[in-house]
């Protein structure tokens, strides 16, 4: 006995997809276009506004000179020393506090935390700190950090150590929730197969998952610290130095950031300043392109060893 065929269950309507294909295809090159085109034209402006003020000189050479210089209230004898000395002391606290718990949080409620109430809970508000405003992350460093609530034996004051614990509980959320994702990416037969051959739940995660995630963890680093040595605002509330004309010496010494600086010297009424600001912005991406290149570059040659 053979049953009639029945109608179809899928029926694709091709005509429908000849016309929304390449119309869809062109909304995103029109939004892709249109975002680099913006951002070429704000680069554009900065670099113009640093060639004016370099008055017929070098603009390489401004760079170098702004870079050597510190804060004053003379266009001419401007620069960001302070500010990018304080720049990379935030870097690498920052990176050494939120690296290792951020990491550290996103394995154990992928790997060890056991389903329930609680992990979804957890997930949730870590989903939802990711989005919170920097400024807010700002009022909570200077409560928490600067002045510890009160307790002075505890206050941190407007250290590098307050500032580098704000920028930290910024990106935590942003770490966390990329090294999940990366975790997730690999598949479970690996586990499987690893805990199959003796080896315990640690070495399992230690040996095999985490070393194949790695390429992704470092994306989601890298994506991190890119915001935090961007940020402005919450530095601003946790007391970085609008005016500092001293290198940092330790993590407990004043500080002041390339960003910080910038503003400053972007809302001076002396419009030389203008080109001062743009030099600022133009080291700033500097920085972030060799940094971002850095860690490129240590997460394609981690991902070349882990497929070979």
């Amino acid at each position: 006995m053979t049953l009639a065929p029945g109608p179809p269950q899928y029926d694709p309507d091709r005509g429908v997809r000849r016309v929304f294909g390449p119309l869809f295809a062109a909304a995103c090159l029109l939004a892709t276009s249109s975002g680099v085109v913006v951002l070429s034209i704000l680069l554009g402006a900065v670099v113009a506004e640093l060639i004016r003020g370099a008055k017929g000189g070098s603009a390489i050479a401004m760079l170098g000179s702004l870079m050597s210089r510190m804060q004053s209230s003379e266009p001419g004898l401007s620069g960001f020393r302070a500010g990018i000395a304080g720049s990379l002391w935030l870097l690498g606290l920052v990176a050494s506090f939120s690296i290792p718990v951020g990491v550290g949080a996103a394995v154990f409620l992928e790997e060890f935390a056991p389903p329930g109430r609680i992990r979804r809970v957890i997930q949730l508000n870590i989903a939802n700190l990711a989005g919170v405003p920097s400024i807010v992350y700002g009022i909570l460093g200077l409560a928490a950090f600067v002045r510890a609530f009160g307790v002075k034996a505890l206050a941190l004051d407007k250290s590098l150590w307050a500032g580098s614990l704000t920028l930290s509980l910024l990106i935590l959320p942003v770490i966390v929730i990329a090294t999940q994702e990366a975790l997730r990416t690999v598949p479970p037969s690996l586990r499987q197969a690893a805990l199959a051959l003796g080896a315990s739940r640690w070495q399992v995660v230690r040996d095999h998952v985490l070393p194949s995630a790695m390429p992704g963890v470092l994306t989601g680093v890298i994506l991190a610290l890119s915001r935090a040595i961007g940020e402005t605002a919450p530095l601003l509330m946790v007391g970085a130095a609008g005016a500092i004309l001293t290198l940092p010496e330790g993590p407990s010494s004043r500080y002041t950031a390339l960003p910080v600086e910038i503003y400053n010297y972007a809302t001076e009424p002396d419009p030389e300043f203008k080109a001062v600001a743009a030099g600022g912005i133009l080291l700033l991406l500097a920085l972030l392109l060799t940094m971002n290149a850095t860690a490129i570059v240590i997460r394609n040659r981690y991902a070349r060893s882990s497929r070979g």
